[in-house]
């Protein structure tokens, strides 16, 4: 089984997640993806705790199903050895500052003049033009400068830090990927590729898709809990008894009828989305412990459910069947458990084939494939241009 991605080939220069990420749904998808990385300057997300066998599990997973070619891009030798990779790969993606590949000599103009049918993504935090593009910036910056924060949080303590990296993987990752998908499509007709410039403040910006046009067409300014889904009405978290939390999301009025009957107060469903509403559920969860909460509404369409934790997600009987987690090859006839590619074809995806690996894996298959000679890549390695 190959993929639906099996004919496109991919040079990977991004590191810790909005590219690899981007790149690891392609692998996924079956694509052939080349990670090209540094031999002195370690990308950080190898070290990033925990550690599984002395692999960083973050690392093995963003990475799986790629190939990794050690070069050091500040020789002539390493500059020549990816122009001659870009007359066979269809995809660059790459995560510098604007600029760098440019200063490198391997810019979208450089490299599409060796293969004009190529597709160029660069992803930053800010783009490619305006004043910010060569500011510095993570995940938090770019949520806060596109307005998201502003208005997910708690009046009495503020925005919160989300634990789910959303500017890096909705913003950067997946709009990377359907962007150079629609770019393979146009290039089906065109016959030539083109350049992809892909800001995840931009995209972050694009996520503020219902608060975003309220405000732009009628002048509503959201704020922390002051609309419908973002704590200003009963749809929201409530703690139990013990601590634990439960998630509402009854706004149908079907579901806000189960979901009062349920406690035996169907009355409460006359308050509609009102605080009052909310002021009442809140004391008829904490009456009652997670685990009753949970056989409580087991059996109840009402659109709640409990907040789970990782390992109790893992073991969730929807997720299982869903088959979210898989065990992908170390190397050693041993696996990792790692998060599964989560889109189903109905041909189905390729067996992920390794975790990620160690800087430089594949160099050497890689330059063999160039038609390099055994002794020229000894020559290379000995000059410190591939490690």
């Amino acid at each position: 089984m190959s993929g639906p991605l099996a004919s496109l080939n991919v040079l990977d220069f991004s590191t810790l997640l909005p590219g690899p990420f981007a790149s690891l749904l392609l692998a996924d998808m079956g694509a052939e993806v080349l990670r090209i990385e540094s031999p002195t300057r370690m990308d950080l997300l190898r070290v990033l705790p925990p550690h599984d066998q002395g692999t960083s599990a973050s690392h093995a997973y963003l990475n799986r199903n790629k190939r990794s070619l050690a070069l050091d891009l500040k020789q002539p030798e390493a500059l020549e050895i990816v122009r001659a990779l870009v007359k066979d790969y269809d995809i660059v993606l790459e995560q510098f500052r604007p600029g760098v590949m440019e200063r490198l000599g391997l810019g979208y103009d450089a490299l599409k003049a060796i293969n004009p049918r190529l597709i160029y993504v660069s992803i930053t935090g800010y783009g490619q033009t305006g004043p910010y593009k060569d500011r510095a910036g993570h995940d938090i910056n770019y949520l806060a400068l596109a307005g998201v924060a502003s208005y997910t949080g708690r009046q009495d303590s503020g925005p919160l830090p989300l634990g789910v990296q959303v500017a890096d993987v909705a913003g950067g990752s997946l709009h990377a990927v359907v962007g150079l998908l629609a770019a393979v499509i146009a290039r089906q007709h065109s016959g030539v590729g083109q350049y992809l410039d892909v800001s995840m403040t931009d995209c972050s910006f694009s996520l503020n898709a219902m608060s975003g046009a309220g405000y732009l067409a009628c002048g509503v300014e959201p704020a922390w809990e002051n609309q419908v889904l973002n704590g200003g009405s009963f749809y929201d978290y409530y703690r139990t008894r013990d601590g634990r939390w439960m998630s509402v999301g009854s706004l149908e009025p079907a579901f806000m009828q189960r979901l009062c009957a349920a406690f035996g107060r169907p009355e409460l469903a006359a308050k509609g989305l009102s605080l009052e509403l909310k002021t009442a559920l809140q004391i008829e969860f904490e009456k009652r412990s997670f685990d009753e909460l949970c056989e409580l509404f087991a059996g109840v369409d009402a659109c709640v459910e409990p907040v789970l934790s990782l390992s109790e997600a893992v073991e969730h009987p929807q997720l299982k069947a869903r088959e979210l987690v898989s065990q992908v090859p170390r190397g050693d006839g041993s696996t990792q458990a790692q998060l599964a590619c989560p889109l189903k074809f109905s041909q189905g995806l390729p067996e992920p084939r390794h975790i990620g690996v160690a800087v430089g894996a594949h160099s050497d298959e890689v330059l063999a494939e160039l038609g390099l000679s055994v002794q020229r890549i000894a020559e290379l390695r000995q000059a410190e241009v591939v490690g």
